[in-house]
């Protein structure tokens, strides 16, 4: 697992490449498994990511959880990013890049499509995946999990109002199905199994048997991310070969939109002096999208083959190898916190 964890990203890189490339030499068998889903939500892909997950919810103590009422810092930064800055953010940015900056280069009708989803992207805060960028920088599990489910919480009550409104539109229908059923998939039954796992291994309580399973479950989690890469690009293959500019515009906007927020969010841990297995995943959540949910409200909305979709998927495209970049960045920055 040494060089698995060290070339990381050159592994991602490669399975982008092989993604394409099966995607363009076999679409319909992609075309069939990106069918293989229920409300928008990918079964593959939803049992890649969960084997990434289930590791992780192993080693949630819930006798420590009720100590992070006494630590809330990095909860309130975390909610601060999502709620209050990252979306007003994104349709700032959608707004200067594809009504000033590239109006030339997309019609108004399009580039208004392009905004709307970045905006989708935005009031979306991530659900599955952060729990993999939380274990890769060596997060405090527990306090990831609170994270995760306060934002969830907030997220169905908050998503559908700041999506209006900054939409400009007053129909915004959440998709509850695929809100719920990610939830479901990505927190509460990895939740269970993880303590069900825990209760088994741990009833010594010395560790022992515990630290050898999730051990031996490592590699396994970095083989269901790279999985994950192959058909996230396996499935857009078309797209990204047939629509290259279109994904280079909008990925722009959003490069500079996730390592701007991750900036912001970093810098607020530092100055709060969080410590780093805390200051890392909130800066993690805080950056991230939970792209189910966008998709399905794009598609929705305008359309599966609109705009705002297509900006949603070049999301999803953006999101693994950046994230990893960051995962990268604060594990080499981590003597910022000690």
């Amino acid at each position: 697992m040494g060089l698995f964890e060290r070339y990381l990203s050159v592994w991602v890189g490669l399975c982008i490449v092989a993604g394409v490339g099966l995607g363009y030499v076999m679409p319909g068998a992609f075309s069939a498994i990106a069918h293989l889903e229920v409300a928008h939500v990918n079964i593959p892909v939803a049992i890649f990511i969960w084997v990434m997950i289930y590791p992780m919810m192993i080693q949630v103590d819930f006798a420590s959880i009720k100590d992070i009422g006494k630590k809330p810092k990095g909860l309130v930064l975390t909610l601060l990013i999502n709620w209050l800055i990252k979306p007003f953010t994104m349709a700032a940015l959608g707004w200067l890049f594809f009504k000033i900056l590239f109006a030339d280069l997309v019609d108004p009708a399009t580039a208004s499509e392009y905004i709307a989803g970045m905006i989708l992207l935005g009031v979306a805060p991530c659900t599955a995946m952060v729990f993999v960028w939380s274990q890769l920088t060596k997060g405090d599990a527990n306090y990831t999990l609170v994270q995760v489910s306060v934002n969830d919480v907030i997220m169905i009550f908050a998503f559908a109002p700041l999506a209006a409104f900054l939409l400009g539109v007053t129909d915004i229908t959440v998709p509850w199905e695929t809100l719920l059923l990610s939830v479901l998939l990505y927190v509460v039954l990895p939740l269970v199994a993880g303590i069900a796992t825990r209760k088994v291994l741990d009833a010594a309580d010395n560790h022992t048997h515990l630290n050898n399973f999730v051990g031996m479950l490592k590699p396994w989690s970095i083989v269901g991310l790279l999985a994950t890469v192959v058909l996230l690009f396996g499935f857009q293959a078309n797209t990204i070969l047939s629509e290259p500019m279109a994904i280079v515009l909008i990925a722009i906007p959003l490069l500079i939109q996730t390592y701007g927020i991750f900036a912001i969010a970093y810098a607020g841990a530092k100055c709060l002096k969080l410590p780093h297995n805390i200051a890392a995943p909130a800066c993690m959540i805080g950056t991230s999208n939970f792209f189910e949910l966008a998709v399905a409200v794009a598609i929705s909305l305008f359309g599966l083959h609109s705009g705002a979709a297509l900006a949603t998927v070049v999301g999803v495209l953006v999101e693994v190898p950046v994230m990893l970049s960051l995962v990268a960045f604060a594990n080499r920055t981590r003597h910022w916190f000690d």
